[in-house]
């Protein structure tokens, strides 16, 4: 009896301090009515659902276009790349080709300079030689001269010479003399031609060792004259070009053909294009690179 009391006191101390709420009467039922799944409300639940569902669509749509130019770009990029250095590759085997003609030519060069050079060391001892031979030569003329003016008769003597012994003796001298006069000639020729080759192998060898450090010069074509096969370029004097001199034609790392320098000016330079070395359908273009190949000898 006495626990029943305590067991009620207790109760009635939690209804002072927590009230208890009707639950099912103020929140299950309440909610219960307020949410009875009518068709207005499924309608309505499911336009919701379907307008989410086509904004996330929406959504998803421009990201995967996004994703797709992105793709897209990427790959033009990728290709563009390598296009670029297959180009870029191609140009370099060009240059390296056209590096390998010109040393291979250089060497070609630098053969006949080395024996162009042993040619002029005969040369010359052949023209110190023949400078020797022709004092010798001018010595034994003056000898002759004197010699033929001493054996003019003076006076008659019982010992002496009779005339025609000594006529007999200056016609003798007279042809020794004609015949070494001949002989002076033909040495003073055969020097002067000497000198005149040894000039030419000095000539070439300063050339060559000028041309050789022209080799590889660049430059690019400003215009072309398709009428009369001429180009203009961007090169002239003050880069070493010279007159008589061939180059290199390359488009885009590949040989095309070869021009032939005709007039030179400070800044700039006229070619004559060779057409023989272009290919059936291709022609010369502003913008074109021309690489120095030295002169065509």
């Amino acid at each position: 009896m006495r626990a029943s009391n305590v067991t009620r006191e207790h109760d009635q101390i939690q209804d002072c301090i927590l009230p208890r709420i009707p639950i099912k009467q103020f929140v299950v039922l309440p909610l219960s009515e307020n949410f009875i799944p009518t068709p207005k409300t499924l309608i309505g639940a499911s336009a919701l659902l379907l307008f989410a569902a086509a904004i996330f669509g929406a959504l998803n749509v421009a990201k995967v276009k996004t994703l797709r130019s992105t793709a897209a770009e990427a790959a033009t990029a990728r290709d563009t790349a390598e296009r670029n250095r297959a180009k870029q590759d191609k140009e370099l085997k060009a240059r390296e080709s056209a590096i390998a003609a010109e040393q291979a030519k250089l060497a070609e060069r630098e053969g006949k300079a080395g024996a162009s050079g042993s040619q002029l060391t005969q040369i010359l001892n052949e023209k110190t030689q023949l400078e020797a031979k022709l004092q010798d030569k001018e010595a034994e003329i003056l000898a002759l001269q004197k010699q033929i003016e001493e054996k003019h008769p003076v006076s008659v003597n019982p010992g002496a010479p009779t005339a025609v012994e000594l006529q007999a003796q200056l016609d003798d001298t007279r042809q020794q003399l004609d015949g070494a006069e001949r002989e002076k000639s033909l040495l003073s020729e055969k020097l002067q031609s000497v000198k005149e080759r040894s000039s030419q192998l000095e000539d070439e060898k300063k050339r060559r060792a000028v041309a050789r450090g022209k080799v590889g010069v660049r430059g690019t074509v400003l215009a072309v004259n398709q009428a009369y096969n001429f180009v203009v370029l961007n090169l002239g004097g003050r880069n070493g070009v010279e007159a008589h001199s061939e180059m290199l034609i390359v488009r885009d790392g590949t040989f095309i053909g070869k021009i032939r320098i005709s007039s030179v000016e400070p800044a700039t330079a006229i070619g004559d294009i060779i057409t023989s070395t272009l290919a059936r359908g291709v022609q010369v273009q502003p913008g074109d690179i021309v690489i120095y190949a030295g002169t065509n000898s």
